[in-house]
């Protein structure tokens, strides 16, 4: 029985290193869609959410599935409920990729990302990417050296966050209503997409050592 939970275990790992590879390259292609108004790029993005939301269920089914079978307890529950945690996590970073392709697809055939604003967003899709790099990293070797580094990223993805509305709000600033308002959208699907994986990677060191995330020894 044991050998068969480990084994059950270890699918449930695949399944949200497959999540968090998946999230990760959504963002990545969504970002691209964004920045060049690419429709085939936004609209795969799209399309592929589908599976994101997939793996979720496989997820959820075999954690149920485990807790009915096996009944676990203290640090075997820890994992599992962890787990779940984890997968609406990447669940939701997949949704937000989707929102920047779905407003990517919206303003085609004109770019959606002003001109003053565009390397914001490059530089936001980089940390972005950064970041989901490390939350598959995390997952897949438990590594809470790469968790513990998530907090400064996300702090880099705050800062950028910020700047966004300091050039929209300087004297410079004369684009339309239209592209405030998605600047300001986008701007919070990226900056939300960090925090979640700053979550995922808080519920990978609370898996692995019992305790929550000291932020201060970030």
């Amino acid at each position: 029985m044991r050998d068969e939970y480990r084994a059950d275990l270890l699918q449930v790992n695949r399944l949200l290193v497959s999540m968090a590879d998946a999230v990760r390259s959504a963002m990545s292609r969504a970002t691209k869609a964004l920045l060049n108004a690419d429709q085939s790029e936004a609209e795969e993005v799209v399309a592929r959410d589908a599976e994101v939301d997939a793996l979720y269920r496989l997820v959820e089914d075999k954690v149920y599935d485990l807790c009915a079978r096996q009944a676990p307890v203290a640090s075997d529950l820890r994992v599992v409920l962890t787990a779940l945690h984890l997968a609406a996590d990447l669940e939701r970073m997949g949704d937000l990729a989707d929102h920047v392709a779905k407003t990517a697809l919206r303003r085609l055939p004109e770019l959606a990302v002003p001109a003053p604003l565009t390397a914001t967003f490059e530089q936001m899709g980089a940390v972005a990417d950064r970041i989901a790099g490390k939350i598959s990293r995390t997952i897949s070797e438990l590594d809470v050296v790469a968790a513990g580094q998530l907090d400064r990223d996300d702090d880099e993805m705050d800062r950028l966050h910020t700047s966004l509305f300091e050039t929209m709000f300087g004297p410079d600033w004369t684009e339309s209503t239209q592209a405030a308002v998605d600047t300001a959208l986008l701007g919070r699907f990226y900056e939300r997409y960090a925090d979640h994986a700053v979550n995922a990677g808080r519920h990978v060191v609370f898996l692995v050592t019992g305790e929550a995330f000291d932020t201060a020894h970030a």
